[in-house]
Protein backbone atom coordinates (compact mmCIF):
# COMPACT_ATOMS: atom_id res chain seq x y z
CA UNK A 1 0.00 0.00 0.00
CA UNK A 2 1.20 3.49 -0.79
CA UNK A 3 -0.28 6.95 -1.10
CA UNK A 4 0.57 9.88 -3.33
CA UNK A 5 -0.37 12.26 -0.50
CA UNK A 6 2.38 13.18 1.95
CA UNK A 7 1.77 11.85 5.43
CA UNK A 8 1.22 14.49 8.14
CA UNK A 9 4.28 14.79 10.37
CA UNK A 10 3.05 13.25 13.60
CA UNK A 11 3.91 10.43 15.98
CA UNK A 12 1.99 7.16 15.72
CA UNK A 13 1.83 5.66 19.21
CA UNK A 14 1.01 1.95 19.47
CA UNK A 15 0.55 0.66 23.04
CA UNK A 16 0.69 -3.14 23.02
CA UNK A 17 0.36 -6.05 25.40
CA UNK A 18 1.19 -9.54 24.16
CA UNK A 19 1.22 -8.38 20.52
CA UNK A 20 0.61 -10.80 17.69
CA UNK A 21 1.14 -10.64 13.94
CA UNK A 22 -1.11 -7.59 13.58
CA UNK A 23 1.54 -5.31 15.09
CA UNK A 24 4.04 -6.05 12.34
CA UNK A 25 1.32 -5.87 9.69
CA UNK A 26 0.19 -2.45 10.88
CA UNK A 27 3.72 -1.06 11.16
CA UNK A 28 4.55 -2.32 7.67
CA UNK A 29 1.36 -0.78 6.26
CA UNK A 30 2.08 2.56 7.95
CA UNK A 31 5.57 2.64 6.47
CA UNK A 32 4.15 1.85 3.03
CA UNK A 33 1.66 4.70 3.49
CA UNK A 34 4.45 7.21 4.01
CA UNK A 35 5.00 7.29 7.77
CA UNK A 36 8.69 7.62 8.67
CA UNK A 37 9.93 4.74 10.81
CA UNK A 38 11.17 7.04 13.55
CA UNK A 39 7.65 8.43 13.90
CA UNK A 40 6.25 5.02 14.90
CA UNK A 41 6.59 4.43 18.64
CA UNK A 42 5.60 1.08 20.11
CA UNK A 43 5.22 0.81 23.90
CA UNK A 44 5.18 -2.77 25.13
CA UNK A 45 3.42 -2.99 28.49
CA UNK A 46 5.38 -5.82 30.09
CA UNK A 47 4.38 -8.60 27.71
CA UNK A 48 7.31 -10.79 28.67
CA UNK A 49 9.50 -13.15 26.63
CA UNK A 50 6.73 -14.35 24.30
CA UNK A 51 6.48 -10.86 22.74
CA UNK A 52 10.13 -10.51 21.85
CA UNK A 53 9.75 -11.90 18.33
CA UNK A 54 6.98 -9.43 17.48
CA UNK A 55 8.87 -6.53 19.03
CA UNK A 56 12.11 -7.48 17.27
CA UNK A 57 10.27 -7.49 13.95
CA UNK A 58 9.01 -3.91 14.29
CA UNK A 59 12.33 -2.80 15.73
CA UNK A 60 13.91 -4.25 12.59
CA UNK A 61 11.65 -2.01 10.51
CA UNK A 62 13.19 1.02 12.23
CA UNK A 63 10.35 1.70 14.66
CA UNK A 64 11.16 2.86 18.17
CA UNK A 65 10.24 0.25 20.79
CA UNK A 66 9.87 1.17 24.48
CA UNK A 67 9.24 -1.51 27.10
CA UNK A 68 7.80 -1.66 30.59
CA UNK A 69 9.50 -4.35 32.71
CA UNK A 70 6.07 -5.42 34.06
CA UNK A 71 2.45 -4.94 33.08
CA UNK A 72 1.22 -1.53 34.25
CA UNK A 73 -1.83 -0.95 32.06
CA UNK A 74 -2.78 0.74 28.80
CA UNK A 75 -2.94 4.19 30.39
CA UNK A 76 0.60 3.82 31.70
CA UNK A 77 1.79 2.71 28.25
CA UNK A 78 0.12 5.70 26.61
CA UNK A 79 1.70 8.09 29.11
CA UNK A 80 5.13 6.57 28.52
CA UNK A 81 4.66 7.20 24.80
CA UNK A 82 3.42 10.75 25.32
CA UNK A 83 6.40 11.60 27.52
CA UNK A 84 8.75 10.13 24.92
CA UNK A 85 7.12 12.26 22.22
CA UNK A 86 7.51 15.42 24.31
CA UNK A 87 11.19 14.70 24.93
CA UNK A 88 12.23 13.25 21.57
CA UNK A 89 9.66 14.43 19.01
CA UNK A 90 8.83 17.95 20.28
CA UNK A 91 6.15 19.91 18.47
CA UNK A 92 4.50 16.86 16.90
CA UNK A 93 0.92 15.76 17.50
CA UNK A 94 0.49 12.16 18.65
CA UNK A 95 -1.96 9.61 17.27
CA UNK A 96 -2.67 6.61 19.47
CA UNK A 97 -4.01 3.48 17.82
CA UNK A 98 -4.62 -0.14 18.74
CA UNK A 99 -2.32 -2.68 17.09
CA UNK A 100 -4.58 -5.72 17.48
CA UNK A 101 -6.11 -5.57 14.00
CA UNK A 102 -8.96 -3.18 14.85
CA UNK A 103 -7.55 -0.02 13.27
CA UNK A 104 -6.61 0.11 9.61
CA UNK A 105 -3.90 2.28 8.14
CA UNK A 106 -6.63 4.09 6.18
CA UNK A 107 -8.43 5.09 9.37
CA UNK A 108 -5.21 6.17 11.06
CA UNK A 109 -4.47 8.40 8.07
CA UNK A 110 -8.02 9.76 8.22
CA UNK A 111 -7.35 10.92 11.78
CA UNK A 112 -3.81 12.10 10.97
CA UNK A 113 -5.04 14.40 8.22
CA UNK A 114 -7.11 16.34 10.75
CA UNK A 115 -4.16 17.04 13.05
CA UNK A 116 -2.51 20.44 13.36
CA UNK A 117 -5.59 22.32 14.53
CA UNK A 118 -4.93 22.04 18.28
CA UNK A 119 -7.90 19.77 18.88
CA UNK A 120 -8.29 16.29 20.32
CA UNK A 121 -9.58 14.10 17.50
CA UNK A 122 -11.52 10.88 17.98
CA UNK A 123 -11.83 8.14 15.39
CA UNK A 124 -15.41 7.12 16.18
CA UNK A 125 -16.75 3.71 15.29
CA UNK A 126 -19.98 2.84 13.55
CA UNK A 127 -22.36 1.06 15.92
CA UNK A 128 -23.83 -1.33 13.34
CA UNK A 129 -20.92 -3.83 13.18
CA UNK A 130 -19.90 -3.36 16.82
CA UNK A 131 -20.14 -6.51 19.00
CA UNK A 132 -23.18 -6.35 21.35
CA UNK A 133 -21.08 -6.07 24.53
CA UNK A 134 -19.07 -3.16 23.11
CA UNK A 135 -22.20 -1.47 21.73
CA UNK A 136 -23.98 -1.68 25.10
CA UNK A 137 -20.96 -0.38 27.02
CA UNK A 138 -20.50 2.50 24.64
CA UNK A 139 -24.16 3.47 24.82
CA UNK A 140 -24.04 3.59 28.62
CA UNK A 141 -20.82 5.60 28.76
CA UNK A 142 -22.00 8.05 26.09
CA UNK A 143 -25.16 8.68 28.09
CA UNK A 144 -23.30 9.12 31.37
CA UNK A 145 -20.65 11.29 29.72
CA UNK A 146 -23.27 13.70 28.39
CA UNK A 147 -25.05 13.78 31.76
CA UNK A 148 -21.78 14.50 33.54
CA UNK A 149 -20.31 17.09 31.17
CA UNK A 150 -23.08 18.37 28.91
CA UNK A 151 -20.88 17.39 25.95
CA UNK A 152 -21.93 14.88 23.28
CA UNK A 153 -19.23 12.37 22.28
CA UNK A 154 -20.20 9.63 19.85
CA UNK A 155 -17.64 7.05 20.95
CA UNK A 156 -16.09 7.46 24.39
CA UNK A 157 -14.19 4.18 24.22
CA UNK A 158 -12.35 4.48 20.93
CA UNK A 159 -8.63 3.75 21.02
CA UNK A 160 -7.90 5.77 17.87
CA UNK A 161 -7.25 9.35 18.93
CA UNK A 162 -5.06 12.32 18.06
CA UNK A 163 -3.61 14.50 20.78
CA UNK A 164 -2.24 17.98 19.95
CA UNK A 165 1.38 18.68 20.84
CA UNK A 166 0.59 21.56 23.20
CA UNK A 167 -1.44 19.22 25.46
CA UNK A 168 0.97 16.28 25.66
CA UNK A 169 2.71 17.21 28.91
CA UNK A 170 -0.64 17.84 30.59
CA UNK A 171 -2.12 14.59 29.25
CA UNK A 172 0.86 12.62 30.56
CA UNK A 173 -0.03 13.76 34.08
CA UNK A 174 -3.72 12.81 34.03
CA UNK A 175 -4.69 10.11 36.53
CA UNK A 176 -5.18 6.50 35.52
CA UNK A 177 -2.88 3.69 34.46
CA UNK A 178 -5.34 1.32 32.85
CA UNK A 179 -8.37 1.66 30.60
CA UNK A 180 -9.86 4.41 32.75
CA UNK A 181 -7.09 6.74 31.58
CA UNK A 182 -8.69 7.35 28.18
CA UNK A 183 -12.00 8.21 29.84
CA UNK A 184 -10.22 10.56 32.24
CA UNK A 185 -8.63 12.33 29.25
CA UNK A 186 -12.06 12.97 27.73
CA UNK A 187 -13.51 14.14 31.04
CA UNK A 188 -10.57 16.48 31.52
CA UNK A 189 -10.96 17.89 28.01
CA UNK A 190 -14.73 18.33 28.37
CA UNK A 191 -14.59 20.10 31.73
CA UNK A 192 -11.76 22.36 30.49
CA UNK A 193 -13.68 23.31 27.34
CA UNK A 194 -11.05 21.72 25.10
CA UNK A 195 -12.42 21.21 21.56
CA UNK A 196 -13.00 17.58 20.56
CA UNK A 197 -13.40 16.69 16.89
CA UNK A 198 -14.70 13.40 15.48
CA UNK A 199 -14.16 11.45 12.28
CA UNK A 200 -15.95 8.19 11.43
CA UNK A 201 -13.78 5.11 11.04
CA UNK A 202 -14.52 1.53 10.00
CA UNK A 203 -13.09 -0.53 12.84
CA UNK A 204 -12.56 -4.24 12.17
CA UNK A 205 -13.65 -6.63 14.92
CA UNK A 206 -11.80 -9.94 14.80
CA UNK A 207 -13.62 -12.93 16.37
CA UNK A 208 -16.07 -10.65 18.15
CA UNK A 209 -13.27 -8.48 19.52
CA UNK A 210 -11.69 -11.47 21.27
CA UNK A 211 -8.23 -9.87 21.12
CA UNK A 212 -9.16 -7.01 23.44
CA UNK A 213 -7.25 -6.75 26.71
CA UNK A 214 -10.18 -5.01 28.42
CA UNK A 215 -10.60 -6.88 31.70
CA UNK A 216 -14.37 -7.03 32.03
CA UNK A 217 -15.92 -6.01 35.35
CA UNK A 218 -12.76 -4.69 37.04
CA UNK A 219 -11.91 -2.37 34.15
CA UNK A 220 -15.55 -1.30 33.79
CA UNK A 221 -15.66 -0.18 37.41
CA UNK A 222 -12.54 1.95 36.90
CA UNK A 223 -14.00 3.52 33.75
CA UNK A 224 -17.40 4.29 35.28
CA UNK A 225 -16.19 5.55 38.66
CA UNK A 226 -15.05 9.03 37.50
CA UNK A 227 -18.14 9.34 35.31
CA UNK A 228 -20.49 8.59 38.19
CA UNK A 229 -18.68 11.05 40.45
CA UNK A 230 -19.25 13.82 37.91
CA UNK A 231 -22.86 12.80 37.29
CA UNK A 232 -23.59 12.95 41.04
CA UNK A 233 -21.74 16.25 41.43
CA UNK A 234 -23.73 17.74 38.53
CA UNK A 235 -26.99 16.54 40.08
CA UNK A 236 -26.10 18.10 43.43
CA UNK A 237 -25.27 21.40 41.76
CA UNK A 238 -28.58 21.43 39.92
CA UNK A 239 -30.47 20.58 43.11
CA UNK A 240 -28.78 23.37 45.01
CA UNK A 241 -29.32 26.03 42.33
Amino acid sequence: MSSDRPYPDCVILLPVYRPGRHLNELATALLADGVHADRIVVVDDGSGPDAQTSLAAVRGLGCRVLQHPSNRGKGAALKTGLRFAVASRPGLDVISADADGQHSVEDIRRVAELTGNGRIILGVRRFAPMPPRSRFGNTVTRTLFRAATGRRVSDTQTGLRAYPSHLLEHLADIDGDRFEYEMNVLLDAATAGQPIEEVTISTTYLDGNAATNFGGFADSVKVYRPLMRLVLASALVRRGS
